[in-house]
């Protein structure tokens, strides 16, 4: 009997990471944050001086790298790096190295084995279209752009150090990479055929973690 796997997919600030860690919570499920690798990668091909265009070289920093992501831990080889990816510079370092075929290829082969240690809640762009199309259940989370903004601009993950962010150059910055996530060439972020869409604009934490872990219920 294969793994069960619940992919989560969305743009940032659609509230992703809250509501697939409360999912993996009830269900005693792993969760894996597959944003999380691409930002390490990233973070790791910058603190080794890579330049982030250079394809062959950032993968190879990503076949190489001990990477743990697992149930909200970030670490590379052994350090915990959680703050440090989350700064408005590294989403779009993040960003860079997603657009690239040969990152992709290398995490998403660590993404799928990951999956096969057991159930897995697993969060990001292209689970449900690329990295598990066979997935028993898959969510797609939106909300309005506005929302989204206002979200990442008071997140304390999100901080860059210099104070809460203006909402309107968040929502700028946002935009910016909702257009790059959609247009690459490389796993595009997009909605799965059979995937169900939940706008979260108006839902509180509680009120959308019931609507998911309802359709867990239908599917499973």
């Amino acid at each position: 009997m294969e793994p069960v796997i619940i992919a989560i997919d969305g743009p940032s600030g659609a509230g992703k990471g809250t509501i697939a860690r409360a999912i993996a919570r009830r269900l005693g499920f792993h969760h894996v944050d597959t944003g999380a690798m691409y930002r390490a990668v990233a973070w790791k091909a910058l603190h080794d001086g890579i330049d982030l265009s250079d394809e062959a070289e950032v993968s190879a920093v990503a076949e190489r790298l001990q990477c743990d992501v697992s149930d909200g831990r970030v670490a590379v080889d052994g350090h915990d790096i959680v703050r440090a990816i989350r700064t408005p510079e590294m989403d779009a370092a993040a960003s860079t190295v997603a657009r690239q075929p040969a990152v992709r290829r290398v995490l998403v082969e660590r993404q799928r084995a990951l999956a096969a240690l057991g159930g897995t809640v697993m969060e990001g762009r292209d689970i449900g279209t690329v990295v598990f199309p066979g997935a028993q259940v898959k969510i797609y989370l939106d909300a309005s752009p506005e929302e989204r903004a206002r979200r990442r601009a008071t997140d304390p993950a999100h901080a860059s150090g210099k104070g809460t962010a203006a909402i309107q150059d968040v929502a700028t910055a946002l935009a910016e990479r909702d257009h790059r996530d959609t247009t690459r060439a490389a796993s595009p972020l997009a909605v799965a055929e059979d995937a169900v869409v939940i706008d979260t604009t108006a839902l509180s934490i509680d009120d959308a973690v019931e609507k998911v872990m309802e359709l867990v219920r239908q599917r499973l």
